[in-house]
Formats: structure tokens, C-alpha cells, sequence
């Protein structure tokens, strides 16, 4: 009976992906079976396919902006100096790590590295994505992608209109998106 937005959606099927990974994993052979990269798509994303080129080369964790997502044109990692150092975000900005699910992508050897790794299907909302990374990398380790996180390759593309309201907030206070990002 509670609302379908109290609890995170989705933790138990990445989790059971997380799981048939590090079991398939572990009974294959060879050099390169640590070779590849975990994303979590969505149904209700559309993506550049320049965006998985983008993560290929993904080390530990990658990131980049999404758009249309948290009531916003886009929400992003803030990249100076090569370097990660906040989050271009609208809710809560102090979780550990600000960012929506079609914004990373983890290196399948971090993965396999880190058995107990998984999403808390118990975590508050909005902290699903923090419950999996914390557990394999700090803010400093992540990997800017889309050209310092100033390109966006993944929208929310729902099928209804979307909603804007912390967009106008931030503009409000003069903390609005860039515009010059093309959304």
C-alpha cells in the first residue's frame, strides 16, 4: 500500500544482473573475461550512440550529464581540472553521489573486484545509485565522459511533457542550467 515512490524501483533486478554477471564470469576462461562495461539502461531513456562509445573506455566508474531528469533541462557532474567536483543538480545535492542511474557506467573488472557490491532496495529515495557506488569508488575516481560532462547524450525522454519546477527554482536564485548546453 505505500506509494510506488517511497521505496526505490528496479534494485532487486540490477542486483540479480549484478549476480548473474559474477557467476557467469567466474565460469568462463580466459584473459578478457573481466573485459567490459555494466550500464544500467532504461526503457524510458533515449540515448546518443555516441554515449556508449563514450563509456568504453571506462576504467572504474564514468559519468555524464542527463537530460530532462530531477525537474530539470539537464543534471550533471561538475568537472574542473579533469576532475569531478560537484553535482549540477536540483534535489538534494548532498547525497555522496548526486546522479541519476543512465549517468555512469562501471568497468565489469570493479565490479567483479567487489562481490558485496550491490543496490540497497532499502535506501531512502534518490539514494539507490549512492547505495551501489559508495561501495566502489570515491568522488575523485570518477571518469568525466562527454567532453568534461558538457554534452548531454541521454534524456528522460518519458512520454509526457516534462515537469520543470526546480529548472524555474534555480532560475530564480540564478543557479538555473546553462543554456548553452544543447539539451
Amino acid at each position: 500500500g505505500d506509494p510506488s515512490w517511497l521505496k526505490p524501483r528496479g534494485a532487486e533486478q540490477r542486483n540479480e544482473g549484478l549476480r548473474w554477471l559474477r557467476e557467469d564470469r567466474r565460469a568462463q576462461q580466459g584473459a578478457d573475461i573481466q573485459q567490459g562495461v555494466v550500464y544500467f539502461a532504461d526503457d524510458d531513456n533515449t540515448y546518443s550512440l555516441q554515449l556508449f562509445e563514450e563509456m568504453r573506455s571506462t576504467q572504474r566508474v564514468s559519468v555524464w550529464p542527463v537530460g530532462l531528469v530531477g525537474g530539470m533541462r539537464y543534471e550533471r557532474p561538475v568537472v574542473e581540472g579533469g576532475k569531478v567536483v560537484r553535482f549540477h543538480t536540483g534535489w538534494r545535492p548532498s547525497r555522496p553521489f548526486p546522479l541519476d542511474m543512465a549517468g555512469f557506467a562501471v568497468s565489469l573488472k570493479l565490479v567483479l573486484e567487489n562481490p558485496d557490491a550491490c543496490f540497497d532496495g532499502d535506501a531512502p529515495m534518490g539514494f539507490l545509485e549512492s547505495s551501489f557506488l559508495q561501495g566502489l569508488v570515491t568522488m575523485d575516481e570518477l571518469e568525466p565522459k562527454a567532453d568534461n560532462c558538457s554534452k548531454v547524450l541521454v534524456w528522460h525522454t518519458r512520454t509526457e511533457k516534462p515537469k520543470m519546477k526546480r529548472e524555474e527554482a534555480l532560475q530564480a536564485q540564478g543557479l538555473g542550467s546553462d543554456t548553452a548546453v544543447e539539451v
